[in-house]
């Protein structure tokens, strides 16, 4: 898609126009927030920050690489029911279990955080070694929020009854339930708080294994970013984030996700714009990671 819009909304990610057979990269999203219970929104962040990516180059400095050059095919919006979030769950994981049956990378681009459940699920079926990395402001470990197990507030909790311990690494926590840090603090998970000092740590103890790297955007700070639904302070800054982002490289990276953009909490449209640099180094991140020898099949 060229980058004159003829008067209409941009229908894809910037630099993201390869076609699905020749992609190695699929690029989706989940407008999905049905179990938000404070600020609601996340489910216009994949269509905004579509439009607002056009506010940037292709080429990335950081990576020395331009979108353009990575064939990742964006297939648009997943059509997601209101009102039936069993539904919404179900459709995410055909598509993303389809994405990956067909040898493709998933990113996906949220959307509340517990699209990412069923991302997992479909991912683990196929890499049964999965190790989880998670960047994050909350530790989402509940095991039931306002009587539900399917909640925002549940979702890595979900994850670890499919992975276990020993196999989700948390970065930039810094919210949470006593009772979440100490069922954490128990070896089910290896949390570190307020930072991604922990970064260097998990990447060594995670290895040739494959990942999936989910990223709620509100692990950056609210002054930096605030447009997201829970908003916490004291973050990371953006450079932290992008440095994380770039030190992944190493790892066999075989999914993603970037999520808790609430556009509409931001006027500015300084938030819509920060999602959508993190998004283009994930997505030329996932590039090399494909390209990468130390890929492991299933």
């Amino acid at each position: 898609m060229a980058n004159d819009f003829d008067g209409m909304l941009p229908r894809t990610f910037i630099g993201c126009e390869a076609g699905y057979e020749e992609s190695s990269i699929v690029l989706f999203g989940a407008p999905f927030d049905g179990t938000v219970t404070f600020r609601p929104g996340s489910r216009f962040a994949p269509s905004a920050m579509r439009a607002d990516s056009f506010g940037l180059e292709t080429y990335s400095p950081y990576q020395e690489l331009c979108l353009e050059n990575c064939a990742i095919h964006d297939a648009g919006d997943l059509d997601l029911p209101f009102g039936n979030p069993a539904k919404a769950l179900e459709i995410i994981r055909g598509f993303t279990q389809r994405v990956v049956r067909d040898g493709k990378t998933p990113l996906m681009l949220g959307g509340e955080h517990l699209v990412t459940y069923p991302a997992v699920q479909s991912v683990f079926a196929k890499y049964p070694e999965l190790c989880v990395l998670h960047f994050d402001a909350h530790t989402d470990l509940r095991d039931i929020y306002c009587g539900e197990r399917l909640s925002h507030a549940c979702v890595l909790r979900r994850v670890w009854e499919l992975l276990g311990d020993g196999r989700i690494w948390q970065l930039g926590i810094r919210s949470g339930t006593r009772e979440e840090f100490s069922w954490a603090a128990q070896g089910h998970t290896a949390l570190y708080q307020y930072d991604l000092s922990g970064l260097d740590a998990a990447a060594t103890q995670i290895g040739t294994r494959p990942v999936y790297i989910t990223l709620d955007l509100d692990v950056l700070d609210p002054s930096a970013f605030p447009g997201t639904g829970t908003p916490e302070a004291g973050g990371v800054g953006f450079k932290e984030l992008l440095r994380a982002i770039i030190a992944l490289r190493p790892l066999n990276v075989v999914a993603a996700d970037v999520v808790e953009l609430s556009p509409h909490y931001d006027a500015s449209g300084i938030s819509t714009a920060t999602a959508c640099k993190a998004v283009r180094e994930m997505g030329i991140l996932l590039h090399r990671c494909s390209q990468g020898a130390g890929r492991r099949p299933a």
